[in-house]
């Protein structure tokens, strides 16, 4: 498996504190749709939309968002998910303070086990239903596509912004031609954080690729 052991760079900015050197590094593709997902730690086993699989956290004010759009998001889906009561999990609510309202629950799975697969790839198509839906309703996908999905490969935690967990098991990282992490959600991160971040993260890794330090591959 392949892992990160870069240190942080301090962002000064007032949701960003420090954001993952190697954000600026690992390359990630451009183009999620037109490549075949395949999990790295599974033998390469193919697997389309693979950093779908588990779901995601959703926060109680985006699944609100997502259910007042219900109507055009459930006709995209296969007839047996189209149930609004079918896509969240909110068994298990969690604290999670740098979430809107403070609280996130989880989208509901189409499959037992942990990688049953996201209720929302349950459509006739690849990728995303909510995506979709705002696209043939002419809406910005923001309005209803969860934070988490937004900012993936990358992940935010307590001030810091870095790689996600599971980024190194699919293999739509590292491969030579493509733009680094950063330069792939650098639009994406100044819709989430403000405009003002752009340039105090384009310091960062001017800094940080101007020092060239590596990404370790460990095997």
């Amino acid at each position: 498996m392949l892992e990160s052991l870069e240190p942080n760079s301090f962002v000064g900015h007032a949701k960003v504190k420090l954001v993952g050197d190697d954000i600026f590094l690992a390359r990630f593709t451009s183009d999620c749709m037109g490549h075949d997902c395949r999990c790295v730690d599974e033998g390469n086993r193919l697997r389309r939309d693979a950093c779908c699989q588990h779901g995601c956290d959703v926060d109680l004010l985006e699944r609100d968002a997502i259910l007042a759009r219900a109507e055009m998001i459930a006709p995209l889906l296969k007839q047996r998910f189209r149930d609004p009561a079918r896509w969240f999990d909110d068994s298990d609510p969690e604290e999670a303070p740098d979430f809107p309202s403070g609280t996130v629950i989880r989208t509901a799975m189409a499959g037992p086990g942990e990688a049953g697969g996201c209720v929302f790839l349950e459509h006739d198509a690849r990728g995303c239903a909510l995506h979709r839906a705002a696209i043939e309703h002419r809406f910005d996908p923001a309005e209803i596509k969860p934070l988490v999905c937004r900012l993936y490969p990358l992940a935010f935690c307590d001030g810091v912004l870095s790689l996600s967990d599971d980024f190194y098991r699919y293999s739509c990282v590292q491969r030579p031609d493509d733009p680094s992490v950063y330069r792939v959600m650098r639009p994406v991160l100044g819709e989430i954080f403000g405009l003002d971040i752009v340039p105090l993260l384009d310091r960062c890794e001017k800094r940080v690729r101007r020092s060239k330090l590596p990404v370790v591959v460990a095997t």
